[in-house]
């Protein structure tokens, strides 16, 4: 599976770099805004792709390590680091499930629209966890599956068509579970829509005209066409995924404050 992100991710990691749903999603916007960080802060951003998380929380933070297993990820990282004159992030090869860091080595810990990837998410989660310094704040956006298994076995079998590497979207109720269970104190939890392009995103993932087309037919029948809402819009096929904000923090008191309403 590691060989296969590796090689899916990078060869879009330009396409990630510009791609708007990464770089300006509402969901970055509501996480930055949520988070209080402070001048002192380091951070640790898991899975960063083309760093887009690390890169807008670094100019409020000490330092923020953005780390990632795709090495075209983390040159494009660099790159844009350098173009927003950003000399305090920094970029670490590393496994989420994995992480190559001391305990309690950060304030925060983020992952953005990564963690349907990872094979593991109760280690991502432990690891997180152990990683924190104890008050520090544990922070993941990702997809979403609803409640409902049949429909979320749907949505994840879509979501493997387009992309191979995709694993599965949890649901918020089983990451708050797995957060639970790593020890963390669950803060807050809420959810957004994401709306998506169909052509580009699938153009990220260099899917066929075989894939393309399947795709689409999954896309309008069912309970699919009822959870994503496809619609033609002025930009074309257009349809809205589900992302949860969920944060947590590290029992202990580092003099964090709760995040802003």
């Amino acid at each position: 599976m590691t060989s296969l992100v590796q090689k899916k991710f990078g060869e879009a990691a330009a396409d990630y770099a510009s791609c708007a749903v990464h770089a300006e999603g509402p969901t970055l916007a509501r996480l930055t805004e949520l988070i209080e960080t402070k001048p002192t802060w380091r951070q640790l951003d898991i899975a960063t792709g083309a760093g887009h998380t690390a890169l807008a929380f670094a100019p409020h933070i000490a330092k923020s390590t953005a780390s990632d297993i795709t090495p075209e990820m983390l040159a494009e990282v660099k790159r844009l680091a350098k173009e927003r004159g950003l000399t305090n992030v920094v970029t670490r090869k590393a496994n989420a499930q994995d992480l190559p860091f001391p305990d309690t080595s950060f304030h925060l810990v983020t992952c953005r629209l990564a963690a349907h990837h990872f094979p593991k998410p109760k280690d991502y989660v432990a690891e997180s966890a152990r990683v924190l310094i104890p008050g520090g704040m544990f922070a993941l956006v990702d997809n979403v599956s609803p409640d409902d298994s049949d429909i979320a076995a749907q949505y994840n079998t879509f979501e493997k068509l387009r992309d191979p590497s995709h694993v599965r979207a949890l649901s918020v109720k089983e990451w708050c579970a797995l957060i639970d269970a790593a020890g963390l104190d669950l803060l807050s939890a809420e959810v957004m829509d994401q709306d998506i392009g169909f052509d580009a995103w699938v153009a990220r993932m260099r899917c066929s005209s075989e894939t393309t087309t399947r795709l689409r037919e999954m896309l309008d029948a069912g309970p699919l066409r009822s959870l994503l809402r496809p619609r033609e819009e002025e930009g074309g096929l257009t349809f809205t995924l589900r992302e949860a904000i969920i944060l947590a923090s590290k029992p202990g008191n580092l003099g964090r404050t709760a995040p802003k309403p």
